[in-house]
């Protein structure tokens, strides 16, 4: 059953960019009262100009407790509650382990799951008082291990996974809670990838199905849309992710592994080797970290 989002107050994470903008002016055109809660404040600044005077933004990194607190304490003084929580933010490092410096590597998992988190926690008393609704975005790597991004992977199968408990913890109370299975989506950090790393479009072709589609981020942002209007459980982006879901277990068999690693053996170098060339840790347009590199730890 489909509830109208006209009115309704949501508080959306990493909407200067990407998916979080786009699916913020889906729901802003749906008559949604939006709080977006980030980094890149300018970009914040305009999007809120643009969807017009119903809106509020706030500057925040979601690893940073109070600074979470502060936006949805702000959040709901300028707009008087919360209703959907869409906890979005996040981050993907460049490379592997071996080649990533460790900092880059935990600020991944930080960003994605901490932040995840930190998101619930802060806002879960107004979304529990308005019987509400999270939408938890994890993404595609969470059904299948791949190489070259084994902590974005990790990161984003704990948001499944947290969302999956949440809900158990909350439904009592008339909260819903929705974890989105996006895969590759053309925003910045994937055109990132795909300009800096020639490697990238490789794999792609190399894999099976919508693991090797580039989705539009207005279907995707639309698919968010859906979710929320009905509550949903789970979201895939594209559609054609959700049998490969329920089947995931083959990804993760020994013959599975066989199969990735020959050819892991050829392309990881490469990968290895294009990240040592560009000295960046993070795409140029990484949401927040303006394609800097985190110092590597000696290990």
């Amino acid at each position: 059953m489909r509830q109208s989002i006209e009115g309704r107050t949501i508080l959306i994470t990493g909407p200067a960019r990407g998916i979080g903008a786009e699916t913020a002016r889906q729901l802003a055109a749906r008559g949604a009262r939006l709080s977006l809660v980030g980094l890149e404040p300018e970009r914040l600044a305009a999007l809120a100009a643009e969807l017009g005077p119903r809106h509020v933004w706030f500057e925040c990194d979601v690893t940073d407790q109070p600074a979470l607190d502060r936006a949805v304490a702000g959040t709901v003084a300028a707009l008087g509650g919360i209703d959907v929580v869409i906890a979005n933010a996040g981050v993907a490092s460049n490379g592997t382990v071996a080649a990533g410096p460790v900092e880059a590597l935990v600020r991944t998992i930080e960003v994605n799951l901490v932040g995840v988190v930190r998101t619930v926690s802060a806002t879960l008393p107004h979304v529990t008082e308005r019987r509400g609704y999270f939408l938890l975005v994890s993404s595609a790597a969470a059904l299948a291990a791949m190489p070259g991004i084994a902590t974005y992977a990790a990161s984003k199968a704990g948001v499944e996974y947290f969302g999956n408990a949440l809900r158990l913890e909350v439904a009592h109370k008339g909260v819903r809670v929705g974890v989105a299975h996006p895969s590759w989506i053309d925003t910045d950090l994937v055109r990132d990838q795909r300009a800096e790393l020639g490697t990238f479009d490789a794999m792609l072709e190399r894999l099976p199905g919508p693991f090797g589609r580039v989705t539009p981020v207005e279907e995707c942002a639309a698919a968010l849309v859906a979710a929320i209007e009905g509550r949903k459980r789970k979201v895939f982006v594209p559609k054609s992710l959700a049998p490969l879901a329920a089947i995931r277990q083959l990804f993760m068999s020994p013959l599975s592994d066989w199969v990735v690693a020959r050819e892991a053996k050829r392309t990881i170098p490469a990968i290895e080797r294009e990240v040592a060339t560009l000295g960046r840790a993070f795409g140029a347009n990484s949401m927040g970290m303006g394609g800097r590199t985190p110092p590597r730890a000696d290990r």
